[in-house]
Order: C-alpha cells, then structure tokens, then sequence
C-alpha cells in the first residue's frame, strides 16, 4: 500500500484495542455465519445516551472511555477543523459475507470521523481507498487483526469501499465519531449544502436497489 498515492491522509494504527477490549468484542454473541450480503449491529453512546444492539451497554461504556480521546487526538490530526463538531460515537460492528462487496463511496455528512477495526477471522480483505469514485489509485489497507484504519471524510473526495475475500465471512468494528452539525460540516468542507443532502438521501436507495452511489 502506498498512502502517497492518494489525495487525502489515512491514519493507520496497529494493536488499536487492549487484548481484554479485542477479544470481549470478538466474544459477541452475533450472527456470523450469514451466506449473502450484509448484517449490520449499530451502537451509539454520548454522555447523555445509549443505543444498543449487540454491544452490551457496560462494555460500550468502557470501550467508549478508553478510546474516545485516542480517537479525537486523531481528528485533530486529520481535520482539525471538525473537532469541535462531536456530538457522539458510533460502534457499529458489521458483518460481511464472502461474495459480497460494498461499492465505492465517500461516507456521509454526519461522519466527522470515519474507523474501521478489523476483528475475524485471521485473513480476509481489507479496505480499498481511491481518488475517484472510478476507482483511480487504488489503495488497500490490507487486512490484519485488531488494525485500525481512519479517515476524515470529505464530500465527493474520500472514495473507499470494501468486500469479503471470497472464502470467509468478515467481521470489523466501524467506529466513528459523529455530528448532528451538517451544514457546518459542508461549510468546512466548502461544499454546497442542499447539494450534499440531496445525494445523503437519496444514495440509500440507490445502493438498495443498484448497489451503487451517487
């Protein structure tokens, strides 16, 4: 992988969760063993609020507490300007069949910062970054357990996407740090607003029924 290659910086960081936190989260009771598309088990926590669907809420709390400066030092590392647009955090554990691909896109508004943590199996594929949505300058972070990949996504430009490897089933921790501020996040970004939630509402659909994004 050649990070310079691409128009926007990827921070990478090996043994991201504590041996106890990695493998309390690989202990989920989820279902794993899915043949085609998608299972996605979202979780999100502030100081005020817990959402909860496979996370068990004392082990989000910790998780939260332990990372959540690691994962705002980074911002300020990536996007400085964001920083103070954090609302609350996103543990999103998504499990991946096989056969399936998600197809390049540049994550939402609402997402001032965008993680991934690899946790099963041992090889799989990682995730693919561009610098179109074409697919210019393909750049993998390849697959390794426990690996941290982050980002701060900018509208139309932080092209990725991601897939199983075609003989096991992926399981990875999407962890973000989020906003409720989107036209801040559009004036940072110096993009149109109404043209970026436009294409917020409407790409859910086209993935749905193209697989695709505009």
């Amino acid at each position: 992988m050649n990070m310079n290659d691409l128009n926007y910086k990827i921070k990478i960081i090996d043994n991201f969760l504590s041996e106890k936190d990695f493998s309390d989260l690989n202990k989920i009771n989820i279902n794993k063993n899915i043949d085609e598309g998608f299972i996605v088990y979202h979780n999100e926590i502030n100081d005020e609020k817990i959402i909860t669907s496979a996370i068990d809420q004392n082990l989000l709390k910790k998780i939260h507490k332990n990372y959540h400066f690691k994962a705002m030092e980074i911002l300020k590392e990536l996007c400085p300007e964001k920083v103070e647009l954090y609302d609350y955090s996103d543990f999103t554990i998504i499990v991946t069949s096989k056969d399936s691909v998600f197809p390049i896109h540049d994550d939402t508004p609402n997402k001032i910062l965008s993680g991934v943590i690899y946790l099963s199996p041992e090889q799989n594929s990682g995730t693919a970054f561009y610098n179109d949505k074409k697919g210019a300058n393909k750049t993998e972070m390849e697959w390794k357990k426990n690996r941290a990949v982050f980002f701060s996504r900018r509208e139309k430009e932080t092209w990725h996407s991601y897939q199983g490897d075609a003989k096991n089933n992926r399981v990875a921790l999407v962890y973000n740090l989020m906003t409720k501020n989107i036209k801040k996040v559009y004036e940072i970004e110096k993009k149109n607003y109404y043209l970026g939630m436009i294409r917020w509402k409407l790409n859910p659909y086209l993935f749905r029924y193209f697989k695709t994004y505009f």
